[in-house]
Parts: structure tokens; sequence; C-alpha cells
């Protein structure tokens, strides 16, 4: 059975044979990618995209933007709007508990 010394400096030189393999693999596919649009006349943006590595986080959909919404009603009285996404606010619930019918302050 071979020594721990013998196995590390085996493992070692695995670790550089995988690291050079790659190395090579990837030399390769380049060089097979810049052929391929060397040949049908692509560039580097006609791929839709940015040059160079992809950050981590390319392809996740954003979270929290803020996109606003387009108004769905007004307080005609105060000008005040709701997009009727979230809590409704305090104008239109003091109103409708007042008598007052959602589909009288559709914008």
């Amino acid at each position: 059975m071979p020594t721990l010394q013998e196995m590390i400096a085996q493992k070692e030189a695995l670790e550089k044979q995988i690291e050079e393999a790659t190395s090579h693999g990837r030399s390769e596919a380049i060089a097979k990618v810049k052929a391929l649009m060397a040949e049908h006349g692509l560039k580097a943006s006609d791929l839709g995209g940015k040059t160079g590595s992809t950050p981590k986080s390319a392809g996740k959909a954003k979270t929290g933007t803020g996109v606003k919404v387009a108004a769905k009603y007004r307080n005609g009285a105060t000008g005040d709007t709701w997009s009727g996404r979230g809590l409704q606010p305090r104008w239109l619930k003091a109103a409708m508990a007042g008598g007052k019918k959602i589909e009288d302050f559709a914008v």
C-alpha cells in the first residue's frame, strides 16, 4: 500500500493533469467556435450577449424592481389613485364604508 506522501503526490499529479486537460479542451472548443463564426460571418454581438465570461446571475429573473402600474381607481375629490394592487387605501375603505361602490372610483 502506498504511503500518505505518495498518495498526496499522485493526487497533485492527477489534479495537474485534470487542469491541463480542461485547459486544452477549452482551447479546442474556442477554436471550433471561432472557426464556425468565421465560416458563417458571425460576430460576438450576433450571439445576443456580452462578450467575455458570463456573470453568475445571468438567467435569473430580477425581483423587486418596483414596476409602476397604471391607476385603476381615482378619488375625484383629492386626486388620490390606487392601482388595485396591495391593500386598499384608507380613502377608498372610508368611501366604501360610507356606502359607495368600488366601481364609482374606476378610472
